[in-house]
């Protein structure tokens, strides 16, 4: 981030922490997309993002007045949001015990505009049991380490490394026959 982008993030965390409702939206605005990304590969469901999301926004504005800038401010909304994000899953989990059961698996329709690869790949996530998943994505996606996950899970590392090992392979044979060739190689064998 230039310096002058930083100087400008740094007076809107200042004037938001001030009560500053324009302020609050401007870094919103900013981060917003980055935000419902992360919560929405762990919540496997676009309405169930959107709702994490929002939670997410919530707490990161409270915990606004403790931002101390030791971090980037990307990176500490980042952890708020998955942290977040991870709760809201315990807590749905908790709610299904006391409630009628529902569905393990619930379809989510293809955003119009996504392209081919990213829509099959996101269906297959979708499949995974939702343990493979999130390690799958805490780890590949989010780059969080087995220990990192074992703690925000309540895992051992060693159940992590399982999981993400198991997670691959599903993910491998779910999407076999979806590779593309180069155009380059596919020209040679015309």
């Amino acid at each position: 981030m230039a310096t002058g982008s930083r100087d400008i993030e740094e007076h809107l965390i200042r004037r938001a922490c001030e009560g500053d409702g324009r302020a609050v939206r401007a870094l919103y605005d900013r981060y917003s997309p980055r935000v419902y990304a992360v919560v929405r590969r762990i919540a496997g469901d676009d309405d169930l993002a959107e709702d994490y999301a929002q939670e997410a926004w919530i707490r990161a504005i409270r915990a606004l007045p403790s931002f101390r800038g030791d971090a980037r401010f990307s990176t500490w909304l980042h952890r708020i949001a998955v942290n977040s994000a991870l709760q809201e899953v315990r807590k749905a989990k908790t709610r299904q015990k006391r409630e009628s059961p529902l569905p393990d698996y619930i379809a989510v329709a293809p955003r119009i505009g996504d392209v081919l690869m990213e829509t099959k790949l996101e269906k297959a996530l979708d499949q995974l049991p939702e343990g493979m998943r999130k390690v799958l994505i805490l780890h590949d996606v989010e780059g969080y380490t087995h220990e990192e996950i074992g703690t925000a899970l309540g895992v051992t590392s060693g159940t992590s490394k399982s999981q993400l090992f198991k997670a691959r392979a599903k993910m491998r044979q779910m999407l076999r026959g979806y590779e593309t060739r180069p155009k380059e190689i596919e020209a040679w064998s015309i």
